[in-house]
């Protein structure tokens, strides 16, 4: 059992390692000949740097030995029921919850209510994100499912986000777009997409790497109409006050 959690423990600290040491070369770089930050301030960096690195390494082993594996099983076994359209709705709640859990869509959140002044409500940017997200793997489960080509969902809903973009306050553009590259993250792109594929290895007729993959597409862009529709109806709220 612990053999099986610590699998491969090495490549992924060495994963990190070249991921992070980059960014903290050149801050080394900037200290030295820009910040010059005091040794208090540079000795809680140093601590965040350290936390940050083992909190990344934990979180990729948890994902190579259980998210997706766990997500992969998921997806062949129903995708092997006779009632396999359970997915869509199973798909739905799953995406809800797992933006929920993304870091960054919180940090997302937090700015967005601080920058604006409380003027845009972080409760229902968020919750606005997790319908976007929902409907969106709901769309991936019917997407294979029924074998509908991807195309069919991403050009019609760009093509609605750049109108929508006409009606809505910039602010709320900006958001949107941003809100549409934090929906895909971690936990969304390990779980959802490797269940994604597993249901596509068992349905018959399905190829994994054709069918399988465009969750994450679809997660990119369903946020982004959902935020333009929330900007829509505060932009329509400002006009009628004003």
């Amino acid at each position: 059992m612990i053999a099986v959690l610590f699998e491969g423990f090495l490549g992924t600290i060495k994963d990190v390692t070249i991921a992070l040491a980059p960014v903290v070369v050149l801050f080394l770089l900037a200290q030295v000949f820009l910040l010059k930050l005091p040794r208090r301030r540079l000795f809680r960096i140093a601590k965040g740097v350290i936390v940050c690195f083992f909190g990344l390494v934990l979180f990729l082993q948890g994902v190579h030995v259980g998210f997706m594996p766990v997500g992969e099983m998921m997806g062949i076994t129903l995708g092997d029921l006779e009632y396999n359209w359970i997915l869509i709705p199973l798909g739905f709640v799953l995406g809800f919850a797992a933006v929920m859990a993304e870091p960054a869509v919180q940090v997302l959140v937090d700015q967005i209510e601080q920058v604006s002044g409380g003027s845009i409500n972080k409760k229902a940017v968020l919750l606005t994100l997790c319908l976007g997200v929902g409907i969106s793997v709901a769309l991936a489960m019917a997407k294979i499912l029924m074998g509908i080509p991807l195309w069919y969902f991403i050009l019609p809903g760009y093509v609605i986000a750049f109108i929508l973009s006409k009606f809505v306050n910039t602010k709320f553009v900006t958001i949107a777009f941003d809100s549409g590259g934090v929906a895909t993250g971690p936990m969304t792109v390990t779980f959802i997409l490797s269940m994604t594929v597993g249901v596509a290895q068992v349905l018959e007729g399905r190829n994994p790497l054709l069918d399988g993959f465009g969750t994450v597409a679809l997660v990119a862009m369903m946020p982004i109409l959902t935020i333009l529709l929330l900007g829509f109806l505060y932009t329509r709220k400002e006009k009628e006050e004003s």
